[in-house]
C-alpha cells in the first residue's frame, strides 16, 4: 500500500463566498476568477467541498490584484457568516452564550478547515479567553488575507450571535505593521499590536458570558452529538505512523528536528516501546521523519512562493544548505531545479 501523502491542508470552500461578496461589494465582478480556480455555481453547491490552502492563497491573492485593495480580508471577516463553516459553524450558532459559540467553532475547526502545521485554539481564564489562529508564515501578500479574514471574521459572527458588535479587548497580529493598518479600527477597543508571538484576539469576560439570542438547548445538544460523530470520523488514525506523521507538522519549525525522544513524549510512550512499534509497523522514525519533510519540501516548492531557506527553517533544517543536500538526494534535482519544472508542467 502507497504511504499517504502529506499536504499543507484545505478548508471549506464556504469561505470562498466572503471572498465573492466583498469583490461584488468593491464593484467588480468575481465569477470570472472564481471560474479561473473551477469554483463554479456546482462545485460551491457540493456538500462537503474543501479547497487547498496553497489554492485558496493564490485565490485570495489574484482577489487583491483584481480589486487593488490588500486589506482585502478585513472585508471578508466583516463579511463572514457561521454557516460558511458548515456543521460546526451551524453548531456554534446554536451555543448559549458567545464564549460557547467561539470555544464550539475552535473545537471543531477540523470539520471545516485542515492546516497540517497547526490549529485554531482557545485558550480560558477567570478574566476571558484568547483565540488563537494559526497561519503559515514567513508572511506575503499570499496570506496576510488569511489571518485578516479569520480574526475580522470571528467577531463579526459573534456580533451577529449577540446582535450587537462585538469588539477585541486586545488583538495581536503576527506580521509586521500593513500600509492598511488603519482599517483595523473598530475591530479592537485599543491599539492593534503588529509583530506579535501569535495571530490572537482577547474577548473580556463581559464578552464571553453575552446570551445568544438564537439558543435552542434541545437542538444544540443534537448538533453537538453530530459535530463529535464526525470529529471522530475525520481525525481516525489507523496506525502509529500516521500518528507520528501528524505530530511531525508542528514540530518541525524554526531549525528544530524533532527525535524520536521528544514524539515518544508527545505519544506518552516509552522511547523503546515506540521504536519497537514502529519496527512491527516495517518503518522507523527517520524514515517518517524524511518522508514528511520531502512531502512538505515538494508541496512548498510547487504551491508556494516561499524562498527555499524559508522553507528550509518551516522544516526543522538547520541551514538552507543542508535542506538543499537533503532534497537533492531525495528527488535528484535541486529545489530551484524542482521548482522550474513544476512550473513548466502546471
Amino acid at each position: 500500500m502507497p504511504r499517504p501523502r502529506v499536504r499543507l491542508g484545505d478548508l471549506s470552500v464556504g469561505f470562498v463566498q466572503p471572498l465573492a461578496e466583498a469583490l461584488a461589494k468593491l464593484g467588480h465582478d468575481p465569477q470570472p476568477l472564481l471560474l479561473r480556480y473551477g469554483l463554479d455555481a456546482r462545485r460551491l453547491a457540493e456538500p462537503g467541498a474543501r479547497l487547498s490552502i496553497p489554492r485558496y492563497m493564490h485565490l485570495g491573492h489574484a482577489a487583491i490584484a483584481l480589486s487593488a485593495e490588500p486589506a482585502l480580508g478585513l472585508h471578508m471577516g466583516r463579511l463572514s457568516r457561521l454557516a460558511q463553516a458548515g456543521l460546526a459553524g451551524v453548531t456554534a450558532a446554536q451555543a448559549p452564550t458567545l464564549g460557547e459559540a467561539a470555544r464550539t467553532l475552535l473545537r471543531f475547526e477540523p470539520l471545516y478547515a485542515a492546516n497540517y502545521r497547526g490549529r485554531s485554539s482557545f485558550h480560558e481564564d477567570t478574566q476571558g479567553a484568547w483565540l488563537r489562529f494559526y497561519s503559515i508564515s514567513p508572511y506575503n501578500s499570499y496570506n496576510h488575507f488569511v489571518v485578516d479574514s479569520m480574526l475580522a471574521g470571528w467577531l463579526a459572527q459573534l456580533g451577529a450571535l449577540s446582535a450587537r458588535p462585538v469588539q477585541a479587548e486586545r488583538l495581536e497580529i503576527e506580521f509586521d505593521t500593513p500600509t492598511y493598518a488603519t482599517q483595523y479600527q473598530g475591530l479592537c477597543t485599543g491599539t492593534v499590536h503588529f509583530g506579535g508571538t501569535a495571530n490572537q484576539l482577547r474577548l473580556s469576560r463581559a464578552t464571553l458570558d453575552l446570551p445568544n439570542l438564537q439558543h435552542c438547548p434541545s437542538t444544540w445538544q443534537h448538533l453537538l452529538q453530530l459535530c463529535e460523530a464526525e470529529l471522530a470520523q475525520r481525525t481516525r488514525v489507523r496506525s502509529l505512523g500516521e500518528r507520528i506523521t501528524h505530530l511531525l507538522g508542528p514540530l518541525l519549525n524554526g531549525g528544530h528536528e524533532p527525535d524520536l525522544e521528544e514524539v515518544a513524549r508527545h505519544l506518552q510512550l516509552p522511547t523503546w516501546t515506540l521504536r519497537r512499534k514502529l519496527a512491527e509497523e516495517g518503518t522507523r522514525f527517520r524514515n517518517l521523519l524524511n518522508d514528511t519533510r520531502r512531502d512538505l519540501a515538494e508541496t512548498y516548492i510547487r504551491d508556494t512562493e516561499l524562498a527555499f531557506g524559508e522553507i528550509a527553517y518551516l522544516l526543522g533544517f538547520a541551514s538552507a544548505e543542508a535542506f538543499q543536500r537533503a532534497f537533492k538526494r531525495w528527488t535528484g534535482l535541486t529545489p530551484g531545479e524542482f521548482r522550474r519544472h513544476q512550473r513548466q508542467v502546471g
